[in-house]
């Protein structure tokens, strides 16, 4: 069984969410983010999410394209995040994902980059701009049991949510491109009601990532969710703390005690 299944399996058998925490791989350096995850871990996170750089990463906010940028001029490529990835698996078995844009999978090669992770321990990607038409194909390259293909999904028709889910497997990971307009109260009233069509059309645990940077965040998604996921308030901690994984750690805390 997937590590990703079981984290989410192992926490509901408790009652609890899982917290998932985003790095940006590089960021300032390779060497650092091997520190990070181990921060994020200690820290409570249950499930970590790195980022590939892209050179033109348009599902990204300002933030994490920051981070990307400094990564891609300190030289990171992804033979360098793939052997990051061996590394970590030598001391933690924490689930690990890639956010990873399509066209760094094929520039890298479809077959061998789902290979090198199946064989170093990445347990899930995420595409996000993988076209629904593509994804058949890596479908039949990918072994579940190893890696999962986590669907992204954004507030649209309850058709189309059910075709983005199809097929995959892990966990659902839940976006937001609804504003903040009528305030705080609309708009939680708003993300209920999508993330009710998205549990209408799947049994995968469903985790939520928008704009959360505060425990308060956290505590009103939780009851509707199985996860939440915390990227850029990370991402701008890190940058902030000079990368003190000791600040890092105790932010995590923040988050998850």
């Amino acid at each position: 069984m997937n590590r990703i299944t079981k984290k989410f399996q192992e926490l509901q058998s408790k009652n609890k969410k899982a917290f998932i925490g985003y790095l940006t791989a590089g960021d300032p350096n390779i060497e650092k983010t091997e520190e990070f995850v181990y921060a994020l871990e200690k820290g409570g996170t249950d499930i970590i999410e790195l980022g590939i750089p892209f050179s033109d990463p348009l599902a990204d906010g300002p933030v994490i394209q920051d981070a990307g940028l400094r990564a891609l001029n300190a030289g990171v490529t992804v033979d360098k995040i793939m052997d990051l990835v061996k590394d970590i698996r030598k001391n933690t078995e924490i689930p690990l994902l890639f956010l990873v844009y399509y066209n760094t999978i094929l520039i890298y090669g479809k077959e061998k980059f789902i290979r090198t992770c199946e064989e170093i321990g990445v347990d899930g990607l995420i595409i996000p701009d993988l076209p629904l038409e593509e994804r058949d194909e890596l479908e039949k390259i990918m072994d579940y049991d190893k890696l999962c293909l986590i669907p992204l999904v954004a507030p649209t028709s309850k058709d189309r949510i059910r075709k983005i889910i199809d097929g995959c497997n892990g966990f659902v990971y839940c976006v937001s491109s609804l504003g903040v307009t009528g305030g705080k109260s609309n708009f939680y009233s708003d993300i209920q009601s999508y993330l009710q069509d998205v549990k209408e059309n799947s049994s995968l645990p469903i985790a939520v990532g928008f704009g959360i940077s505060c425990r308060d965040d956290i505590k009103r998604l939780e009851d509707h969710v199985d996860g939440v996921i915390v990227g850029s308030a990370i991402v701008r901690e890190i940058k902030r703390s000079k990368g003190d994984v000791i600040v890092l750690k105790e932010y995590i805390e923040s988050l998850t005690k």
